[in-house]
């Protein structure tokens, strides 16, 4: 069983920051990308930020500038590190990971944590 554990997420003011943690564990043979996502109420679900195994990032245009993906490859753990938080990026965020389990699967499989709210208000 692979798993996916978030934390860091909480309340705080606009211009604070957080730093989101997500420790993959389990059955996980190789991690090909991690990522974040956010879904606030009766929103989609976007994509934040993402790193490939190649540790190339992504990242949606209303965060550039402002958080910043890192991988710990040896401890299958990504980290968002969130400065200048505005109201807008309160959300659920999810932790992403799109691995395969095994040396005979072919395609990697994604798994998603369970989430933490990330609140920003005064």
């Amino acid at each position: 069983q692979v798993q996916l554990v978030e934390s860091g997420g909480g309340l705080v003011q606009p211009g604070g920051s957080l730093r989101l943690s997500c420790a993959a564990s389990g059955s996980i043979f190789t991690i090909y990308a991690m990522g974040w996502y956010r879904q606030a109420p009766g929103k989609q679900r976007e994509l934040v930020a993402a790193c490939t195994s190649g540790d190339s990032a992504n990242y949606a245009d209303s965060v550039k500038g402002r958080f910043t993906i890192s991988t710990d490859n040896a401890k299958n753990t990504v980290h968002l590190q969130m400065n200048s938080l505005k109201p807008e990026d309160t959300a659920v965020y999810y932790c992403n990971a799109h691995l395969i389990t095994t040396a005979t699967m072919t395609s990697p499989i994604d798994y998603w944590g369970q989430g933490t709210q990330v609140t920003v208000s005064s």
